[in-house]
């Protein structure tokens, strides 16, 4: 068994890590589908309405870092992506270190440096999602 619950953390860090970029299509497809299953739709049009709002949410921010030509802009969305993401990491982090640490400084140090990793991580996978055509083309025409 000892061996079972670092295994475990683990992979709940990795999983952390991953889902850490659909932060905010994961929130806004909750939303939508608690929001359909309280109109009366049932458990499956919740379902679907959620998969189908959280999609939409991850493909307008490509499209939008893909069209978009300003840099400023860009780096909002990309804020507007990553901000979620972070208070994730950060409240995810701050969780584990409570279970493994009883100094609240240290907790809170943990904390920091897990939403740091965090949004690091999901900053990289959101801007490798997204196509840079406008950014090349600008850089090719010199």
């Amino acid at each position: 068994m000892i061996i079972f619950g670092p295994l475990l953390v683990g992979f709940f860090c990795w999983l952390l890590f991953t889902l850490a970029v659909f932060a905010l299509p994961f929130f806004v497809g909750l939303t939508i589908g608690i929001w359909a299953f309280h109109t009366g739709v049932g458990v499956f049009g919740g379902i679907a309405a959620g998969l189908m709002a959280g999609g939409v949410t991850i493909g307008i921010g490509q499209l939008a870092l893909a069209f978009v030509p300003w840099t400023w802009l860009r780096l909002l969305i990309i804020l507007l992506y990553v901000a979620p993401a972070t208070v994730a990491g950060y409240s995810a982090t701050h969780g584990i270190a409570q279970m493994a640490m009883s100094s609240p400084a240290w907790q809170t140090v943990f904390a920091v440096v897990g939403a740091v990793a965090v949004s690091l991580t999901a900053l990289v996978r959101f801007t490798g999602m997204a196509v840079d055509e406008p950014a090349r083309q600008r850089v090719a025409r010199g």
